[in-house]
């Protein structure tokens, strides 16, 4: 009985899996697409191969966080957007637990869910990150523009976050605010699994006035 029931579970987090791998290329493809980006150009933009995103985009591979996040920021969009549909008028305000898409990094194990209304215009973003005991996630990007405010709660254990080269140990009930305007990176070295909620909003930076700009 207790092996049917493990099978069961597992074939429903495969399912799952699979679910938000072809949301993933869906929505990736459709930015891409709307911004009349080629496959080559948006390689060139991230840093990522056009193989590579050719593969994401026909849900072919299961890309890592880190590779998402370039390619998220490229787009001009935060990594959270990747996992939901794009804004409506008509989306419900309101997402129930079980509407609430979970996904695994492949490389670390880490379990991220977005906790926002899908597809409801709101300039806040919540995600829910578990992360396992001596995993580390690293996110290269560094500047991106709209330009993306980042605040992190600790819920449970304990976790090491590096802001360029500012390093922060966080333990349950902390919060960190930062910009996300150079590479980040999330360590948790505990025995037991963290879990931490991010706070995301965007806003695009105002021009740099002509008086102000570095002459040439």
């Amino acid at each position: 009985m207790l092996s049917n029931k493990m099978d069961d579970i597992s074939l429903i987090m495969e399912q799952s899996g699979a679910e938000i791998e072809s949301r993933i290329a869906s929505r990736l493809k459709d930015l891409r697409t709307r911004q009349e980006l080629t496959l080559d150009e948006l390689s060139r933009r991230s840093g990522v191969s056009r193989s590579m995103i050719s593969l994401i985009e026909r849900a072919e591979s299961s890309p890592t966080a880190n590779v998402l996040d370039k390619l998220s920021a490229s787009l001009g969009v935060t990594l959270a957007s990747l996992f939901a549909p794009e804004e409506r008028g008509d989306a419900a305000p309101l997402a129930r637990r079980a509407d609430q898409p979970e996904w695994r990094d492949p490389e670390t194990g880490y379990i991220r869910r977005n906790l926002s209304p899908p597809g409801f215009p709101s300039p806040i973003e919540l995600v829910e990150v578990v992360l396992p005991a001596g995993a580390r996630v690293a996110y290269d990007s560094g500047f991106r523009e709209p330009h993306v405010d980042q605040q992190v709660l600790v819920l449970e254990g304990a976790v090491e976050v590096t802001v360029g080269e500012t390093h922060h140990r966080l333990d349950a009930g902390d919060c960190l605010a930062m910009q996300l305007d150079r590479p980040v990176s999330f360590r948790n070295e505990g025995r037991k699994s963290s879990r931490h909620l991010v706070a995301l909003t965007t806003r695009r930076l105002a021009p740099i006035p002509s008086a102000t700009r570095r002459r040439t």
